[in-house]
């Protein structure tokens, strides 16, 4: 895996024994499937008989009433809750936020400098965006305590879960009581304002999440169920977002066609914009080619390599009897790489999505398929988006490494952080 050799060897494996094989991974029995019956499969199974997996240090660190771990009504329920917050015309209302964080953060650490490294600045612009726009926190030393307790809490995410003291385990868990500590007051202060009409129901998705009452006007979700989700959609808009953007940018540095098509889509919409004026949704919708090379950036290298699925019965796949208690695992590259689904798959070609009624159903899965579609889906959208905007209408840039690989531990990273060179523009529109 941190060789990146991960895809090389699910596609000599699937060669040698086929579609669906058997293994063990991480000590425990696994069967291994492959192509788009077995995405189907996955995302659409019923999930009484086959469950999210997550590794253990995970589900310690975010908590047990995680959406990914929930099932059944527990599951509609919690997800309808976040999904009602993360839903386009929701959305549309924080357009506005994203930009104010972005610009910020570029006039902070890119502004004035000759070379940066895209990675980390990367993660430190999606957090502040989340506790922005998931916490309700402003710019201050409380917002920058829970970012530091974030921060931690990833890094043991996953990491072998022995809580031992010094061990990357250990220091995430007393992360996680820090940051919950500080959600707790949080909830505290935003369940007051509600009641005293002081917020808005949308003014952040912890407010959101207290907001939803049931037929008996009682709270849908409980303290913990907050906590943890909210917790789940950090790590979840922390991962994708900040690894595509880190990846959009080193493929727009490669490829001076690909750099020239969504620059010239970005100055047509910066000239129609007066000067200081945020971005719109309706700008948004105008950037269809930068979506276009996002969604390829995400097929090529997806943050998440593969799925894991538990069986929680024994279930019949393709004429196999998988026993309870084993792992499924697909990974992305199972359709994402596969030539008679995306002709020469190894070339970059964001035009494969200008129809996306032509990509078959469940074989672009980088944010997952069916009942198990990644909720803050649009959520990241609108932060790559704006991200894109500024970025490539502020500056140019070029690598700074001959050597541009990449490894997997277990989320793709460019090495050393991805450093570029970076000049700024003239004057901007906005």
């Amino acid at each position: 895996m941190r060789e990146n050799r991960a895809e090389e060897w699910i596609q000599e494996r699937t060669k040698r024994y086929g579609p669906i094989s058997k293994l063990t991974l991480f000590g425990t029995p696994t069967v291994l499937i492959h192509g788009q019956a077995a995405k189907k499969f996955l995302c659409t199974g019923d999930s009484n008989t086959i469950a999210n997996k997550q590794p253990k240090s995970t589900q310690k660190i975010i908590g047990k009433r995680n959406l990914l771990e929930l099932r059944g009504d527990d599951h509609k329920r919690v997800r309808e809750s976040l999904v009602s917050f993360l839903k386009p015309e929701v959305l549309k209302e924080y357009v506005g936020k994203m930009d104010t964080e972005v610009i910020r953060h570029l006039e902070m650490h890119w502004h004035g400098k000759q070379s940066v490294k895209v990675m980390p600045l990367m993660k430190k612009l999606t957090f502040d965006i989340i506790c922005s726009l998931l916490f309700g926190l402003e710019r201050g030393a409380r917002r920058e305590q829970l970012v530091n307790y974030l921060e931690k809490m990833m890094e043991g995410m996953w990491s072998v879960p022995i809580n031992l003291p010094f061990t990357p385990f250990n220091n995430s868990l007393k992360a996680r009581k820090g940051a919950k500590t500080i959600i707790k007051d949080l909830i505290k202060e935003k369940r007051n304002a509600l009641e005293e009409h002081r917020s808005s129901s949308h003014a952040d998705l912890i407010t959101r999440l207290l907001s939803i009452r049931s037929d008996k006007n009682e709270e849908i979700m409980s303290e913990k169920e907050i906590i943890s989700n909210i917790l789940l959609t950090m790590r979840g808009g922390y991962d994708t977002t900040s690894i595509l953007l880190t990846f959009i940018i080193r493929q727009l540095a490669k490829d001076p066609d690909i750099y020239a098509a969504v620059l010239h889509e970005h100055e047509e919409i910066a000239k129609s914009k007066a000067p200081g004026e945020p971005l719109s949704r309706d700008d948004l919708s105008k950037m269809r080619y930068t979506w276009w090379v996002a969604m390829e950036t995400l097929r090529l290298f997806p943050p998440v390599f593969g799925t894991f699925r538990t069986t929680l019965k024994d279930v019949e796949y393709e004429g196999y009897l998988i026993p309870k208690g084993w792992q499924i695992f697909c990974a992305a590259c199972s359709t994402h790489q596969n030539e008679s689904i995306f002709p020469e798959p190894h070339k970059f070609d964001p035009t494969r999505f200008e129809n996306q009624s032509s990509v078959p159903p469940y074989c672009f899965v980088a944010f997952g398929g069916g009942l198990r579609i990644c909720p803050g889906y649009e959520f990241s959208k609108i932060e790559t988006l704006v991200a894109i905007h500024y970025l490539i209408t502020r500056f140019k840039w070029k690598l700074c490494c001959k050597d541009d690989n990449f490894s997997r531990n277990p989320m793709p990273s460019p090495a050393e952080g991805l450093p570029i060179h970076i000049e700024p523009k003239g004057n901007h529109s906005h």
